[in-house]
């Protein structure tokens, strides 16, 4: 099965580029398709300055189109949005599928001095963690925003779920491309399951630090090597789950049987 991954800077507000983008991504066989984070949206530093409004009409115009192209080229589209709703403002993940759509609002926001998602954000922390999942082809999907792959109950959850595959939509910047790297790694390889990280790019201008998107989205497989990736440029990535090495990964190491022998997930 084919996943696509486009690897952008946030989006202008013609949605011809987009529409290209996941034209293409039909037409070389992909069912799935990911963006990254701050795609749909200006990014967050920037989101903070935007009248309520304006962030409002900017989301319902890219999910007006998002359910539309789905439509027009049989896809599952997934990425993150910020939602407007009674003038309280939601950072969420959203799948967007030829017969519906589902949001699910990220479980744990950014919280630092130069980056404070939590108190703009208007998500509730709940002690219940939860993770948005869906099914095709024979595979099971989950998908987390960036900065939740740092917390173990949400793998855990994605465990439960039987999960084949983890959608990553993730914004990184500030040289942190190798930590990310070992800890993708290593929770596919210990979670028996491909993730597929798909990083933005562009940059932003702050107080005289410049915040630079790096890219290098990337499919890791199960045994926890990164098969395919970008560079730093705008792209999209075409890449392959195979359900064989899936199994050959459950088969060989037996993580999941454990747990399962256990009654742990």
């Amino acid at each position: 099965m084919k996943i696509a991954a486009l690897q952008l800077p946030t989006l202008p507000l013609s949605n011809k580029k987009l529409r290209d983008y996941l034209q293409k991504a039909s037409s070389n066989g992909a069912k799935v398709v990911v963006l990254g984070e701050y795609v749909l949206n200006n990014f967050f530093k920037e989101l903070v300055t935007m009248q309520k409004n304006m962030i409002d009409i900017q989301s319902k115009h890219k999910i007006e189109a998002l359910e539309s192209f789905a439509k027009e080229f049989d896809l599952h589209i997934v990425a993150p949005i910020v939602i407007v709703n009674n003038n309280k403002i939601y950072k969420a993940v959203a799948h967007f599928s030829p017969t519906e759509t589902t949001y699910k609002n990220q479980e744990f926001l950014i919280n630092y001095n130069h980056w404070d998602e939590e108190s703009f954000f208007d998500n509730e922390p709940s002690s219940e963690i939860s993770v948005l999942n869906f099914s095709l082809n024979g595979l099971n999907f989950a998908v987390i925003n960036g900065f939740e792959i740092h917390f173990d109950p949400v793998w855990i959850e994605i465990l439960k779920k039987d999960t084949d595959i983890v959608l990553i939509p993730s914004a990184s910047t500030f040289g942190s491309n190798q930590r990310w790297n070992e800890i993708l790694k290593t929770r596919a390889f210990i979670n028996s399951l491909y993730v597929l990280r798909v990083n933005r790019i562009g940059s932003y201008q702050d107080e005289g630090s410049f915040w630079n998107f790096y890219g290098e989205t990337y499919l890791i497989n199960p045994d926890g090597f990164i098969e395919e990736t970008l560079d730093s440029n705008e792209d999209m990535l075409i890449a392959e789950i195979d359900i064989r090495e899936l199994r050959e990964s459950h088969s060989s190491w037996k993580f999941k049987e454990y747990l399962k022998k256990r009654n742990l997930i």
